[in-house]
């Protein structure tokens, strides 16, 4: 059998403390109609991707509502791994070539054919996230279950062949789920395609309060020095995120602020082996300058000291290609830190009002807005608060659990 995350239960009620009365009472209401339905959530890997960072709090947070929710985990190969991380990117656009040769085809067709075999066929609902595991309806015939496809990534102009092969696997689905009208390829013939955009969990590790003079604690104990300023990206290592394009944005900004530090917390996840690569490029690049940091989650930097860094650093900076949604760009506003971001994917739909001017299309304007945040202090606290206030009216994970219990009532009704 596949794997399933051990998880707990988690309290719906607490979220009343930030949460508007009407909304809990409505998740509360959908869980009481839904009640005993079996659910599955299933994807690559348990750690280190924004799907798992969702999971993490949204199975608890299922259970505590009375649904019988779960998350496997499907296994692979270094090979399948590596083409699944190619349909990931050719997703957002990149070619992809390979996916004509019979030898990939059989690669990703016989490792699906496998999970699906392994996989615990009793539920209701099964919610399969983003390409690695698209293939397991279609090798599971007989299923009397409702299959949700939920695509995490910037799927607005995918590569036509990768699409294409994609294609034919999604439309075997009940339903699939998109973070935005505008990554809904044109010509996906599907009964339902729903919209919703990504949450956090405001009680998270990660996102709980910490107060800030123990965040730049924790920051001194790694080496950050607390009296100089700090920007920090927070990202897996991975090529549309930017990473050398923010340091050359730091770069820049550095000959206005001399004092200037980055850091480059990162994290590595077990279907994405093309993280090595990029994380060793990185290491070569920033070892030149004492002013510049690498982190990850291999090196005990976890979700508390994240949490340190983006409330203890004085901009954080995502400096995207493509995005899906940006998780990271939600849990720094939510920490009231401003952020600088690329105009790009899901980010958009989190910098609204004035943060919208903070969105940037090349290194020199991310350098730009770097120095004016940094020598505008009010300003930065301004957009600080204004940020928080967006991530707390549409972001927080109940009304994630709200849109994806009202399609699942809508798909088991028929």
């Amino acid at each position: 059998m596949l794997h399933k995350v051990s998880l707990g239960v988690g309290d719906i009620d607490k979220y009343r403390l930030i949460e508007t009365r009407g909304l809990i009472d409505e998740v509360v209401s959908l869980g009481d109609e839904l009640k005993g339905l079996r659910l599955c959530h299933i994807n690559s890997t348990p750690f280190g991707g924004g799907v798992a960072e969702l999971l993490v709090s949204c199975i608890p947070l299922l259970r505590s509502l009375g649904i019988k929710a779960d998350w496997q985990i499907i296994r692979g190969d270094r090979r399948f791994f590596t083409i699944t991380k190619s349909l990931h990117n050719a997703l957002q656009g990149a070619p992809f070539k390979e996916i004509k040769k019979d030898s990939t085809r059989r690669v990703l067709g016989a490792n699906n054919l496998e999970n699906a075999r392994e996989l615990d066929p009793n539920y209701d609902v099964f919610i399969v996230n983003d390409p690695q595991p698209a293939a397991l309806r279609h090798f599971s015939p007989d299923s009397k279950a409702k299959w949700v496809w939920r695509c995490h990534v910037d799927s607005s102009q995918p590569d036509p062949e990768v699409w294409d092969f994609l294609r034919h696997y999604i439309e075997e689905y009940d339903a699939a789920v998109f973070t935005t009208g505008d990554f809904i390829p044109q010509d996906l013939r599907l009964n339902k395609v729903a919209t919703m955009a990504p949450a956090i969990d405001p009680f998270s590790t990660k996102n709980m309060f910490i107060k800030r003079y123990v965040c730049r604690e924790v920051l001194g104990n790694i080496g950050i020095d607390r009296q100089r300023p700090l920007i920090t990206q927070v990202s897996r290592f991975d090529r549309w995120k930017d990473p050398f394009g923010t340091i050359k944005a730091y770069r820049l900004a550095r000959e206005k602020i001399p004092g200037l530090q980055l850091a480059m917390v990162g994290s590595f996840a077990t279907d994405d082996p093309e993280g090595w690569d990029i994380y060793a490029a990185l290491s070569e690049e920033i070892i030149k300058d004492d002013n510049m940091f690498i982190l990850s989650n291999l090196s005990g930097v976890g979700n508390m000291e994240v949490n340190a860094f983006q409330r203890a650093s004085d901009l954080v900076v995502q400096k995207s290609i493509k995005e899906g949604f940006g998780l990271v760009v939600a849990e720094a506003l939510w920490k009231e830190t401003p952020v600088i971001a690329g105009n790009t994917g899901g980010i958009p739909l989190q910098m609204t009002g004035e943060l919208s001017n903070y969105m940037v299309n090349s290194t020199e304007e991310c350098a730009e807005k770097i120095v004016h945040c940094l020598e505008n202090p009010a300003l930065s606290k301004r957009l600080g608060r204004q940020g928080k206030e967006i991530i707390t009216r549409n972001f927080l994970m109940p009304r994630l659990i709200r849109d994806e219990l009202t399609l699942i009532k809508k798909l088991v009704a028929k």
